[in-house]
């Protein structure tokens, strides 16, 4: 990474979450002059500990992304946005719809409306979801595959990248649209097992618990680091020949949720596992073999993952072990 971001005005949305608070790290080692806007609910992850290796360097504007008077103010003069803002949970999702649609929909609504009026010359770039393909057709799956989301939150996603092209091609505002695999490191919301299945297994081995393996722990993901996901943020936003455009963000070799328990167990010297049956609840919202094809963001933007799965659970153990007070219930 250059100089792209020095002395660059930057906005998080979603900025004192688990991807929002490592971004703000990375632009301000950068030399950007960074704003977090953050709603702080905390089960989202939201966490002001988040940011303290930097706190007194960013600016913090607690607000909601919804709220039209607030986004019509924090747009103005910035250079680039990263919306990261969002309900995250897809099990949640199925229970309650109404946040998904409120924060995920109507919030980049309003964020791209406020664009509009106030500042049509940022980089916007949105961080979505590998649940927006739904059930896959093709393994790897790339980002011409169908898009059929099987839940809520999915479809919630899906509806703000479409969105935030419509102002792309309609008002000629700059977008970059990212599909994120499984996500998992430090900073993340470790309080339940309802966002990021790798960090909560993390936890559990942490605190020498069971791991449950759901069916036969043979269906494949893709993992990545979170660092290496903050890097595709920032190379793709400052990259001409991104925008406009669709990436999937993940890695190119997926394992088995049977392997990722057991090298975080070997890691953690930790924790058990056990096989178990899948609820109905996520059975119904169960894809099957997952991973990503990267091809395209390798191509267009020069973005590949660096951090191994191994790397990054030791990486992501140690954290939370240093820090566990500030993410345990």
């Amino acid at each position: 990474m250059g100089n792209e971001f020095t002395g660059k005005k930057v906005l998080i949305t979603g900025g004192l979450g688990f991807i929002g608070s490592n971004l703000a790290i990375s632009l301000v080692k950068l030399g950007a002059e960074v704003t977090l806007m953050d709603a702080m609910i905390p089960e989202y992850g939201a966490n002001l500990f988040n940011i303290e290796p930097v706190k007194d360097d960013v600016h913090i504007n607690y607000s909601n992304v919804c709220d039209e008077h607030s986004m019509n103010y924090l747009v103005k003069d910035k250079d680039y946005i990263f919306h990261l803002a969002g309900q995250v949970s897809h099990i949640k999702s199925m229970t309650n719809p109404f946040p998904d649609i409120e924060i995920n929909i109507k919030g980049t609504a309003v964020l791209m409306e406020a664009c509009k009026k106030y500042n049509r010359d940022a980089v916007v770039v949105r961080s979505g979801t590998r649940g927006q393909y739904g059930t896959v057709v093709k393994l790897p799956v790339a980002e011409d595959a169908p898009t059929n989301p099987k839940g809520i939150y999915e479809i919630s996603n899906l509806t703000a990248e479409k969105i935030i092209k419509v102002y792309h091609d309609n008002f000629g505002i700059r977008c970059v649209l990212l599909r994120l695999t499984n996500i998992f490191g430090p900073r993340a919301q470790m309080k339940t097992h309802h966002y990021g299945v790798a960090n909560w297994f993390v936890r559990l081995a942490i605190d020498n618990k069971t791991i449950q393996v759901f069916g036969d722990g043979q269906l494949k993901r893709d993992f990545l680091y979170v660092d290496d996901c903050v890097d595709a943020l920032l190379m793709s936003a400052a990259k001409e020949a991104a925008y406009g455009q669709i990436f999937n963000v993940g890695v190119d070799k997926p394992v088995t949720f049977l392997e990722l328990i057991k090298t975080i167990i070997d890691i953690s010297k930790s924790g058990k596992w056990e096989f178990a049956p899948f609820s109905p609840e996520r059975a119904a919202q169960e894809p099957g073999d997952f991973f990503s094809d990267i091809t395209k963001i390798k191509k267009h933007v020069g973005w590949f993952p660096k951090v191994s799965l191994k790397s990054g659970i030791e990486f992501t153990l140690k954290y939370y072990r240093e820090h566990k007070k500030h993410y345990w219930d």
